[in-house]
């Protein structure tokens, strides 16, 4: 009993489902850019925003398929969001315009 609790914990801190899906994605934010342009996820998963730059971001979306702000937070923390349903997201920083990402949500 106690080598199955250990192997779910173990499953859960890497971000796995017992079904073997992942539950969330990491997105790191370094040199005042996101570690991908484009991200493709499934409805229902998770999203984590990560910042390892040392100073501030912003990260928005206006995209009628999910809008969202994670208000501005320092180096070091993480921000996540649930995506919902399926479509386009155009991702920004509200601090460097030209940071920029697109995360597809897929069924």
């Amino acid at each position: 009993m106690r080598r199955i609790a250990l192997i779910a914990l173990a499953m859960a801190l890497a971000g796995w489902t017992a079904a073997g899906t992942a539950q969330e994605k990491v997105v790191s934010q370094k040199d005042k850019k996101f570690s991908t342009s484009r991200l493709q996820v499934k409805v229902g998963e998770t999203v984590s925003f990560r910042n390892d730059d040392p100073f501030f971001h912003n990260i928005f979306s206006l995209s009628s398929t999910h809008s969202f702000d994670l208000g501005s937070y320092p180096q070091g923390q993480s921000r996540k969001i649930i995506l919902p349903k399926e479509g386009k997201v155009d991702i920004e920083c509200a601090i460097h315009p030209e940071m920029k990402m697109v995360i597809e949500v897929q069924k």
